[in-house]
């Protein structure tokens, strides 16, 4: 590894941070985005709660969301990051505007897959008297389980490379690590590097995501 002029230590912590913020703002954001999902499903116009007020502002603010680039979100919420963890550059901080990016993005993937739940099965457990707690845990969640696994598998790779650009605010990881020691000196096999371990990461997530998501759905 000395090769690529920074030590394996280097590299190596470089792997955890980005692996830290992978999946610690993966876990936030996706318990953010099954409630948002489900309150989207529910109170749609045809759904079996309709609430029109509900859903088109949670509607907008997902699309809102969703059309800032990451970049400028991460720039353009440092006030809030600054508020929440005290400091606007780091590792730690840049959970904030991941959480940000990946909620609405998860938010819409969890909708589609629960749209393509059978409404036969939600009309058939409303005709048992289940409540709506337990049409969404019984009924819709493990009906859509496989789908809503590669919709976390989608959204894990998405975030992996919002990781690599939040480098670009010295959130460590393997992001900051090619722009700093890679682009900044002009050290292409750093970055040549760099590139490898995303793909690999990206490779590992993918056959895990499909792995579990076959067995979920029984295969």
């Amino acid at each position: 590894m000395m090769e690529l002029g920074v030590p394996n230590a280097q590299i190596l912590l470089a792997a955890q941070e980005t692996l830290y913020m992978v999946f610690v703002s993966l876990a936030i954001g996706t318990l953010l985005a099954m409630a948002l999902a489900v309150v989207l499903i529910l109170t749609r116009p045809l759904g079996i709660l309709p609430h029109s007020w509900t859903y088109q502002i949670v509607n907008v603010t997902v699309n809102v969301i969703r059309s800032v680039p990451f970049i400028i979100l991460m720039v353009f919420i440092l006030p809030l990051t600054k508020m929440i963890v005290g400091t606007r550059i780091g590792t730690t901080a840049a959970l904030v505007p991941l959480v940000v990016f990946i909620t609405p993005y998860l938010t819409r993937l969890f909708e589609n897959s629960l749209l393509e739940v059978d409404h036969g099965i939600v009309e058939a457990a409303q005709a048992m008297g289940a409540s709506y707690y337990e049409i969404v845990r019984y009924f819709l969640l493990p009906e859509a389980k496989g789908s809503l696994i590669l919709s976390v598998t989608t959204g894990t790779i998405g975030l992996l490379g919002a990781t690599a650009m939040a480098g670009a605010i010295g959130a460590g990881g393997v992001g900051d690590l090619a722009l700093t020691y890679g682009y900044e000196r002009m050290n292409f096999p750093l970055m040549l590097f760099t590139v490898v371990v995303l793909i690999v990461f990206v490779q590992i997530i993918q056959s895990v995501g499909n792995y579990f998501a076959v067995r979920a759905r029984g295969h």
